[in-house]
């Protein structure tokens, strides 16, 4: 197996089980369930079955290498399933794009600040969510 499928699917793993706990886990779930349709019909209610159980067992430990151990677990599922079918490495990595958008280098590249602050002023940027708690 080339590089790139093994580092996508690390990623894949990885972004995966980073989401389970976010608003975007539903899209996440029917993504990767709707991809495992598509290349392996016979498994996707099994991936559906185990992304639930996966998402039950991180929500009971919080653990961070309980979180590690899922997402090694994932990466080895997807790693196996771009073996057998690495025709699926692209809808796999537009998935990702879509799911994680400013994870890609090209996502980072993109956001430019520039600021200038005189005399007593202050200034605040963030690339996303900024929470300022001073009076």
């Amino acid at each position: 197996m080339n590089a790139e499928l093994v580092a996508l699917a690390q990623s894949a793993g990885t972004t995966l089980v980073g989401l389970m706990a976010t608003d975007a886990w539903e899209r996440t779930r029917d993504g990767v369930v709707a991809l495992w349709q598509r290349a392996r019909p016979e498994r996707a209610d099994a991936v559906a079955a185990e992304l639930s159980n996966t998402r039950e067992d991180l929500a009971a430990d919080t653990d961070a290498d309980t979180e590690g151990e899922l997402a090694a677990e994932w990466q080895g599922r997807i790693r196996r399933l771009l073996i057998d079918r690495p025709q699926v490495a692209e809808e796999l990595q537009r998935l990702l794009d879509e799911l994680s958008p400013g994870t890609s280098p090209a996502a980072a590249a993109s956001v430019t600040q520039h600021a200038s602050a005189n005399g007593q002023s202050r200034v605040y940027q963030a690339g996303r969510d900024l929470h300022i708690t001073e009076p």
